[in-house]
């Protein structure tokens, strides 16, 4: 058995409460995300995969970290800082929101909770929003607190995720619905829930609020999927390309505005407050974008696993873009991709040339691709809205 003590990069890379409990349960690989680790290998990618969309899967992300703000300008500071009209989010749900920069760039893509009237967590993709936001804070002239709280949640997805979800804290939770959630206390464990995920299954997210009971939240949610066939796993590369949602770094950047990847409901320009980044996504968006965000099916031998670097695409022999996110899907038999190129080319069904950097067996190979529609699977978005 792989011993805990294994990895390790220092102290400077925190390890979540539930890091020795997916050690023991099997991970054997590690990457970084917020300065954290975060199980990456479990064995089989492709079995991760069928897992859950098959049964379901507990994945530690506690490397969401969530950065919290409190205060009477609490509201207001918080739509100071996404594009996205809040001001009819009630206490108890969620939003997916973009944070942008002055000059309409992508910070982050994170899930907003609204705990109680002034009370927010921002729960974060990968990037240091934390410090973006004090820094914010500090000339904003507003009454905030803002901080990083003890909460790590952990990721329960797929179809079978709603029984375990009933085996754990009863037939009410079922009544949680879609990009909501509920305050619980699990034996003693308190914890927040909601019906969220990166996965495009069905799926929960529960928040632990006390990183001491991190092992003991994981056998007890392991113990309770155990007659659903819950296997640990990790954030599933093909699973959440099949769905084209995005990764913080991969498919976007602060220098990528939200117009390039088709996010424009995240964006409401015609709201009173004046949020960061305004006056340059209306020109933005007045002026075109020069480039967007594609699906593409690449031809040729089945990637072996997802790209490591962005590979160039080309048309005539002229670049004209880029693949973000690559990974062969087992459930569709292809080769399937996201890809930012020149909006002149992001034409349906255009054929372009992918220059593959890694992944092929004949690496460094020209493979022929075609431009699709995202997502890949499941468009109507049935699963999510379950």
């Amino acid at each position: 058995m792989a011993q805990a003590e294994n990895f390790g990069f220092g102290t400077q890379i925190r390890k979540s409460p539930y890091f020795d409990a997916t050690v023991r349960w099997g991970a054997t690989g590690f990457s970084v995300y917020n300065h954290m680790y975060i199980p990456r290998d479990f064995g089989d990618p492709e079995q991760n995969f069928w897992n859950l969309i098959n049964d379901a899967i507990l994945c530690d992300v506690a490397v969401e970290r969530q950065v919290e703000i409190t205060g009477p300008d609490a509201a207001r500071f918080v739509q100071m800082l996404t594009p996205r009209d809040l001001s009819k989010m009630a206490v108890g749900q969620c939003k997916y929101i973009l944070i942008t920069n002055a000059d309409g760039g992508i910070l982050n893509d994170p899930i907003l909770l609204r705990l109680a009237e002034n009370h927010f967590w921002i729960s974060l993709a990968d990037s240091d929003i934390l410090l973006w936001a004090q820094g914010v804070a500090v000339h904003s002239g507003m009454d905030v607190t803002i901080c990083e709280p003890d909460v790590s949640p952990v990721q329960l997805q797929g179809p079978k995720s709603g029984q375990i979800m009933q085996a754990l804290f009863g037939e009410s939770i079922t009544e949680l619905k879609y990009y909501w959630l509920r305050e619980l206390d699990l034996d003693g464990i308190p914890v927040l829930v909601s019906r969220t995920g990166w996965s495009s299954e069905l799926g929960y997210e529960i928040y632990l609020r006390d990183s001491a009971h991190g092992d003991a939240l994981w056998e007890k949610i392991m113990a309770a999927g155990a007659p659903f066939g819950l296997k640990p796993g990790h954030t599933s590369s093909i699973r959440r390309i099949e769905g084209a949602m995005l990764s913080y770094h991969a498919d976007a950047d602060s220098n990528t505005n939200p117009y390039e990847l088709g996010l424009d409901r995240l964006v409401n320009l015609d709201i009173e407050a004046d949020f960061i980044g305004k006056a340059a996504l209306r020109r933005i968006k007045d002026a075109g974008v020069s480039r967007k965000q594609v699906g593409l099916i690449i031809e040729g031998t089945p990637l072996n696993g997802p790209n490591t670097s962005y590979w160039p695409i080309r048309k005539n022999g002229v670049t004209i873009g880029k693949v973000t996110s690559a990974v062969y899907s087992p459930r569709l038999q292809k080769n399937i991709a996201l890809a930012m190129v020149a909006v002149e080319h992001a034409v349906l069904g255009a054929e372009v040339a992918v220059v593959n950097r890694t992944g092929l067996v004949n690496e460094g190979s020209t493979e022929r691709a075609i431009i699709v529609d995202r997502p890949f699977y499941d468009p109507q978005k049935k699963i999510t809205a379950a």
